[in-house]
């Protein structure tokens, strides 16, 4: 009977899906973090009759087939990659961005990761990293003895010196962006590498068309909806129980098949 298999994939796709919302509402407080979705597709279908061909008299073409669907699959699990909305902290090395783009960050192996995360802060070089040590890139130290630190819209970043009026200009912040963001690999830890599915990186300027803009003092918050995901969520239960008394349908029904076989 095809319709205990067929439910079993159903409730696996609905695991799944629990699974990937689970994940949604445990980083609702993540700094740019980035809601993912479950997509699915129905499997294969088995062909009773095949429409178009003649009927049994072969005078006239069958106008519909039968097709028995085989069930459904995980086709892609989608991050979505919207604004998420900003959280002020005050805090002169916090940097959100408003708009397209991706905070470059030198990974453990040398490698360029992208982040949307800008929770950043110095290490004992005075240089700008994220929260796990990585540097950011291009890089940026900022002077021993700075007494203020200002990066503006467009990511320059200027320092002030205990003994200095002036503001000096330390850096430039460049930001990439991506013909599919969705096609990002994410690592974990709030870092995303390139893909062939994501394209290559285009680098340019906080500001310049197609790229964000930079926030000093706020961080972007994860743009998880606690309340879309409950629903969701409840949705995804549903889901679960019909399949599974679908099941226990088919069970009775076979039980009743092989009673009558005795």
């Amino acid at each position: 009977m095809k319709a205990l298999s067929i439910a079993a994939t159903g409730m696996t796709a609905q695991q799944t899906n629990l699974e990937v919302i689970a994940n949604n509402i445990a980083n609702v407080n993540t700094t740019g973090f980035k809601r993912a979705r479950a997509e699915f597709s129905d499997l294969l279908y088995q062909t009773e009759r095949l429409a178009g061909t003649p009927n049994s008299g072969n005078q006239a073409v069958i106008p519909e087939g039968a097709n028995i669907g085989l069930g459904v699959r995980t086709a892609a699990i989608r991050n979505v990659h919207i604004q998420g909305a900003l959280t002020s902290t005050g805090n002169r090395f916090d940097m959100a961005l408003t708009g397209e783009g991706w905070f470059q960050v030198e990974g453990a192996a040398g490698e360029t990761v992208y982040t949307r995360a800008g929770a950043f802060n110095t290490n004992a070089l005075g240089q700008l990293v994220t929260v796990d040590g990585f540097l950011v890139t291009p890089a940026i130290t900022i002077p021993e003895g700075s007494v203020e630190v200002i990066v503006n819209k467009t990511g320059q970043v200027f320092a002030r010196l205990e003994d200095q009026v002036a503001l000096q200009n330390i850096g430039q912040l460049t930001l990439s962006t991506f013909a599919n963001n969705a096609g990002l690999k994410p690592l974990g830890g709030n870092l995303f590498s390139e893909t062939e599915a994501s394209g290559a990186p285009v680098v340019g300027i906080p500001g310049d068309p197609g790229f964000a803009t930079v926030e000093q003092g706020y961080l972007e918050a994860s743009n998880v909806d606690p309340v879309k995901e409950i629903t969701e969520l409840i949705a995804a239960q549903r889901g679960y129980e019909m399949n599974s008394k679908v099941i226990q349908a088919a069970d009775q029904m076979a039980s009743v098949v092989s009673t009558g076989l005795r």
